[in-house]
């Protein structure tokens, strides 16, 4: 049998009714797509971020050659960094036995001061050479010689390490001063020009 074709006004109503209820229809925004590289619920990083986070996966090491090389290449910057601080007095990059407030004024203490241990060495090297001359009398100087200088060493040592100790507790009556004392009187067996970290202060300078 032949169809009856629909009439114009049913199409038209039909396709403006679904076109409406389509409308209607809540939009699910769940199913958009997410930045790949924003974590899941939270919101598209910034560009810096972005950044940082792809220098930070292009720098981490992914062999074990790689972690290696990257260790290497830290540690030399470090070493670096604490042979500065030693000729400036940084204290961010000193060792650690050199940190702190404590260390600090025990090194101060001593470069402000003449030590009697910091010319051993030119007085060691005058007394050898005396030494090696065939001469009774020169040789038994040279004794009397060493035998002056290791008691005034001593007693120098005894006398700053007390005077030390006191000034210690008197600027740090709370603070850890262990070992502060014998750090100094090692620091003062080296002569003021070699020593490290570097002098901060100037000779009769108070610290």
């Amino acid at each position: 049998m032949p169809r009856m074709p629909l009439p114009l006004v049913f199409v038209f109503r039909s396709r403006a009714k679904e076109e409406k209820s389509q409308a209607d229809k809540p939009v699910n925004f769940s199913k958009q797509p997410r930045d790949p590289q924003a974590p899941k619920g939270r919101p598209t990083p910034k560009r810096s971020e972005a950044q940082s986070q792809r220098r930070s996966v292009a720098n981490t090491p992914t062999t074990r050659k790689d972690a290696t090389k990257r260790q290497r290449e830290e540690r030399r910057l470090a070493l670096q960094k604490q042979r500065e601080a030693l000729a400036s007095g940084d204290e961010r990059y000193l060792p650690a036995r050199d940190k702190g407030p404590v260390r600090r004024f025990a090194r101060d203490w001593v470069d402000s001061r003449f030590n009697v241990a910091e010319f051993f060495l030119p007085l060691a090297i005058v007394i050898l050479v005396l030494s090696v001359v065939r001469v009774p009398s020169i040789q038994n100087i040279a004794l009397l010689l060493w035998a002056l200088v290791i008691v005034l060493i001593v007693v120098d040592a005894a006398v700053s390490g007390l005077r030390l100790k006191k000034r210690l507790k008197e600027r740090f009556p709370d603070g850890n001063t262990r070992g502060a004392v014998a750090y100094a009187l090692m620091r003062s067996l080296q002569m003021r020009r070699l020593r490290l970290p570097k002098p901060q202060v100037k000779r009769g300078e108070r610290p």
